[in-house]
């Protein structure tokens, strides 16, 4: 390929919701635990390997702050590296394990010798890299060049759907945290859901944001294709889009490579131990058992028709616009790991065959320097990347009553902080109005209308969408009393965790 055929830009989207003393399974603490181990831990791991190499300008990294308040959270270290251990005794249990004959179990033998090791290493780099949480890991290969680092809003809301003053106060929390973990605030974002809405960019050109990722469809509704990023109305703010027809490649649940029938099957579950022991083999009950030498193959063959599929693509915008490229393939880094086991080591692998096959790889913030932007700006209308590129998941019937909460607990915020923060004046710190912040904002967040929506742990998510909005009124209406009892109701509520502790109301007005 021409040495300036294009850009090939690796987006993932880092992030779960608050977790920390929310319950523990099948989809509290346990779910952070598991991401951590299977997604987090690798990823760096491949990071650092390539990073030792020489490698630079990777991929682009999205961290939610909500997120790596967890990672670095003592509290959820020790529960992690205790939730390890607890792995590693299963892996011994299962090792020993005998079918009715009392004959050993060999392929259960072999599998608990994957896990162990696995849980092995995993507290090896919990001990040693992540003693101090996992912004330092991050932080440090950012600095090194590695990598791009995006922020974003704090608890992770759809802003399409925020009053225009709750989302500039997600954004500014959320940013505000980012800047004290890595050093700096980051200059792009991850728009949550690739949620946008005309006025959004007025938004985040207040916050200083250049740079986020859109939808296909969002840009295609303007009339704009993912070849090149293009400035958001009458701002700098720039939207690159993801593109389809190389991202489908994984991100596809029909036949997206993790869908291949040696791969380990995430949704076949041992009972016994909680292990996954079968490939996906087929859609029918009956598996075959995981050979990981066969997943090994797989790995490579798949990484080798996406280097393919992406030196195909840039070549084919090249020949159309007669200029060079952008391609942009973002996902959900939890798919990498915990959803398909051998994520990781195919990003191992296509981030180091890219290359080799002549293809540029950078991260957004490079393609941006390199001019990979559009002449004309463009005013696309609303869309995310979800169910219908709309928003049916976070504001559909199903999630009426919470959408209703919503706006209760953004009109009842708006109120107090009006009243208890008049203009002008700079009172003493308020850790009760603090702790409102806090509240409303894990009330908004996305993740509990998304599991409702797709009936994933909707239980679950009710409880938790409804605690904070119960919560939101418990302080306000402890405030309407006096400092005293707004304080001391807060403090009740932050038993149940408080992230982001150097939040100051008194800034967000």
């Amino acid at each position: 390929m021409s040495t300036d055929a294009g850009s090939f830009c690796l987006v993932l989207h880092t992030h779960l919701p608050w977790l920390a003393h929310h319950g523990r399974w099948p989809v509290g603490e346990e779910w952070l635990y598991h991401a951590w181990a299977e997604s987090y831990l690798p990823l760096v791991r491949v990071l650092d390997s390539l990073a030792a190499q020489g490698h630079r300008d990777v991929l682009t990294l999205g961290l939610t702050p909500i997120l790596a308040d967890q990672l670095d959270d003592p509290y959820c270290l020790a529960g992690f590296s205790a939730w390890l251990a607890d792995w590693r005794l299963r892996a011994e249990d299962l090792a020993a394990r005998r079918d009715r004959h009392g004959r050993l179990d060999e392929h259960a033998a072999s599998q608990a010798g994957i896990e162990f090791q696995s849980a092995s290493r995993a507290l090896e780099d919990a001990a040693s890299g992540w003693r101090q949480g996992g912004s330092p890991r991050f932080r440090a290969l950012a600095d090194a060049g590695v990598i791009e680092l995006l922020g974003g809003p704090a608890t992770h809301p759809v802003l399409p759907l925020l009053e225009p003053r709750v989302a500039r106060i997600a954004l500014t929390v959320g940013l505000d945290d980012a800047r004290i973990r890595l050093g700096q605030a980051p200059a792009g974002i991850w728009a949550p859901e690739c949620g946008w809405a005309p006025g959004l960019e007025q938004v985040y050109r207040a916050a200083g944001v250049s740079h986020l990722v859109v939808d296909e469809a969002t840009l295609a509704a303007a009339g704009k294709s993912t070849a090149a990023g293009y400035r958001l109305a009458d701002t700098d703010v720039v939207a690159f889009g993801r593109d389809l027809a190389v991202t489908n490649r994984v991100w596809s649940s029909h036949d997206g490579y993790p869908a291949g029938v040696d791969y380990r099957d995430f949704h076949a579950v041992e009972p016994a131990s909680g292990f996954r022991l079968w490939r996906v083999t087929g859609p029918g009950p009956e598996k075959a058992p995981y050979c990981p030498a066969a997943a090994a193959a797989a790995v490579e063959r798949d990484a080798r028709d996406f280097v393919s599929t992406v030196r195909d693509r840039l070549a084919e915008l090249r020949n159309r616009d007669g200029k060079p490229g952008v391609v942009v393939a973002a996902y959900d880094t939890e798919l990498f790991g915990h959803w398909w086991h051998e994520g990781p080591a195919f990003l191992d692998r296509v981030l180091r065959l890219l290359p080799e096959a002549g293809v540029r790889v950078s991260t957004l913030r490079t393609a941006l320097e390199d001019g990979r932007v559009g002449r004309d700006p463009v005013r696309p209308p609303a869309g995310t990347w979800g169910a219908g590129k709309d928003f049916r998941l976070w504001a559909g019937e199903s999630v009426g009553a919470l959408q209703a909460d919503a706006a209760e607990v953004q009109k009842r915020l708006l109120g107090v902080l009006d009243s208890e923060l008049p203009a002008g004046r700079r009172p003493v710190r308020r850790p009760d109005l603090d702790q409102l912040v806090r509240e409303t904002l894990m009330q908004l967040s996305g993740d509990w209308a998304f599991a409702i929506s797709r009936n994933q742990a909707p239980d679950y998510a009710w409880r938790r969408a409804i605690g904070h909005r119960d919560a939101v009124h418990w302080i306000a209406d402890a405030v309407g009393r006096g400092p005293a009892e707004g304080l001391r109701a807060a403090r009740e509520v932050a038993v149940g965790g408080a992230p982001f502790a150097r939040l100051d109301a008194r800034a967000l007005l």
